[in-house]
């Protein structure tokens, strides 16, 4: 049977380190989790104690397209909390996860043929959803030196979009506000629209991450209960829209998704009253990054932007390999640690940079550290 060019995308390659690192535990090696962004934690009490409230009384079927009016009452409010921002509930749209609201976000905004700009190194699946959309990425090389993040210099006049991650995916790093509003206005300025990438926020470790609202209401701003709220496998995120074009998006989630998933709602619920539980989970990320900052130099890997937020590091090895997949699966295979090699984020420069994650518990990350270093001794014996 025929298939489609625009649905021939590159596979997703932590998720292909996953599944090696699963494959080799399956044989009854125990291998220490670098390579996702996925917290060891589970959903909080109150998100669960939720749920199984509900279970006993709803019948959990569909909900209108924007989500259920309470959360979505929830999520202003927590802007109010983070932000100062009064946020209007109504331009809150609950979706299935961050990756509903990026489909509902791109195909909302952009015509078959437009461009849209990347950040890179940056998360990989803004590319490949845009492509599947046959919407055309254009990847903007970023520095070290600017930490990862773009100026509005390194912006192409002819996007009819940008996508901006504060904190990043790999790098962890965060735009400060004087930066975020230079952006945001540059592309205001051209009639460029503008996506925030929001999904790490309340993961920060010195200053606080700032969003977009906080400058403009004319952004699209996404964000998901999957990271700081530690619930990556129920699947609902959030979508905060201009006025404008809220009805564009609610017709497309309604034809698209129906909904996000009833059950995932109610457990939101209870995840916006356990910011207490989550701040300990904060405190855990905050103890491995110090570690690994201390300890990663040590052992040859010195080229790393110190990531303010999120749960990652990502290290220039080029000093150390010109094959970052090759060192990556060498890691896996002779200690035991899976890490992502860069590629998956920067197809042009990913050869020669590599991704950590400390997600995992602060023992499993200490344990990976010292598996890392015995790796790197070995290697230069």
């Amino acid at each position: 049977m025929r298939q489609s060019k625009r649905g021939q995308v590159e596979p997703f390659i932590a998720m292909d380190v996953l599944r090696m690192a699963a494959e080799a535990e399956a044989a009854g090696r125990d291998i220490v989790h670098m390579e996702v962004g996925q917290p060891s934690t589970s959903a909080p009490k109150a998100a669960k104690r939720r749920l199984a409230e509900a279970l006993e009384h709803q019948p959990m079927g569909y909900t209108v397209a924007l989500g259920l009016p309470y959360l979505r009452e929830g999520i202003a409010r927590l802007y109010k909390r983070w932000y100062n921002v009064d946020l209007d509930p109504a331009r809150v749209v609950i979706t299935s996860g961050s990756s509903g609201a990026f489909q509902l976000a791109f195909t909302a905004l952009f015509d078959a043929g437009d461009k849209v700009g990347l950040g890179e190194p940056g998360y990989p699946s803004y590319r490949q959803i845009l492509k599947a959309l046959s919407i055309e990425p254009v990847g903007i090389p970023t520095e070290a030196q600017n930490r990862y993040q773009p100026t509005p210099e390194e912006i192409p006049d002819d996007l009819q979009g940008l996508i901006v991650a504060s904190p990043g995916n790999p790098s962890g790093t965060m735009l400060g506000k004087p930066e975020l509003e230079a952006l945001i206005e540059h592309c205001a300025a051209r009639d460029i629209a503008f996506i925030s990438d929001e999904i790490y926020h309340g993961l920060q470790y010195d200053a606080r991450a700032v969003s977009a609202l906080e400058i403009s209401d004319d952004v699209f701003v996404i964000n998901s209960f999957s990271k700081y709220f530690s619930m990556t496998g129920w699947r609902v995120g959030w979508m905060v829209v201009p006025e404008s074009h809220l009805r564009t998006v609610e017709r497309l989630a309604q034809h698209m998704f129906i909904c996000a998933p009833h059950a995932s709602q109610v457990a939101a619920l209870g995840a916006l009253e356990s910011i207490e539980e989550m701040e300990g989970h904060v405190a855990r990320y905050a103890e491995s990054r110090a570690l690994l900052l201390e300890e990663l130099p040590k052992m040859g890997f010195t080229r790393i932007a110190p990531p303010d937020g999120a749960f990652y590091l990502y290290a220039d090895v080029s000093e150390l390999t010109k094959d970052s997949a090759a060192f990556a699966a060498e890691i896996l295979e002779s200690v035991g640690v899976a890490v992502t090699p860069g590629m998956d984020f920067d197809p042009h420069r990913g050869q020669q940079t590599i991704r950590l994650s400390y997600a995992q518990s602060p023992d499993r990350v200490a344990e990976g550290v010292r598996r890392l270093r015995e790796f790197m001794a070995n290697r230069k014996a």
